[in-house]
């Protein structure tokens, strides 16, 4: 019993101690400097209409994981953040979860984003979310997939969600405040 509690506890922590590079923007924090904690807050709509965006964090409220540095809207965020990281950091350090799902590391815009069994994901332009909806289920197994396979590990994107124009208005607010 024990030596299988123990093969268990140390495939969990590795699964969790090695994350890949996290996107980080221009802005020079992690989700382009919107607080991640916040989203869970927001009123999620159905599939196919737009996200409320993203809530801004402050750069006076800032938490570093993932070697990035998060912004939060309050104390009170960070503090929630800085207990349980992985609950609330983006999956796929980030970057689109369309685009993992095909193979690859690309940004994600932080106001494209949906919670799915308490994970948040965030895609790249608003054309992307509807691929990714079409088959919400069947992507995020293909980005796992892709994910433990061979991303991971590659380096982080560094081109700027914003540089792209299909993402022309889809955000109001630069962050961090």
């Amino acid at each position: 019993m024990f030596k299988h509690s123990l093969a268990f506890a140390l495939a969990f922590v590795s699964s969790v101690a090695f994350a890949g590079q996290q996107y980080v923007d221009e802005s020079g924090f992690a989700v382009s400097g919107y607080d991640v904690v916040a989203y869970f807050s927001l009123d999620q709509n159905s599939i196919g209409q737009r996200q409320p965006e993203a809530i801004p964090g402050k750069k006076s409220i800032t938490a570093e994981y993932n070697g990035a540095t998060w912004a939060f809207s309050t104390e009170a965020n960070r503090d929630l953040f800085i207990a349980n990281p992985t609950k609330f950091a983006p999956q796929f350090d980030g970057h689109c979860a369309f685009g993992v799902s095909q193979g690859g590391k690309v940004p994600a815009n932080p106001n494209l984003w949906r919670i799915v069994d308490d994970k948040l994901y965030v895609n790249i332009n608003p054309a992307v979310v509807g691929f990714f909806e079409d088959d919400i289920p069947g992507h995020i197994v293909q980005a796992d997939q892709n994910w433990m396979a061979s991303l991971e590990q590659a380096e982080a994107s560094n081109r700027s969600w914003k540089a792209i124009r299909a993402n022309d208005g889809t955000y109001s607010t630069d962050a961090p405040l």
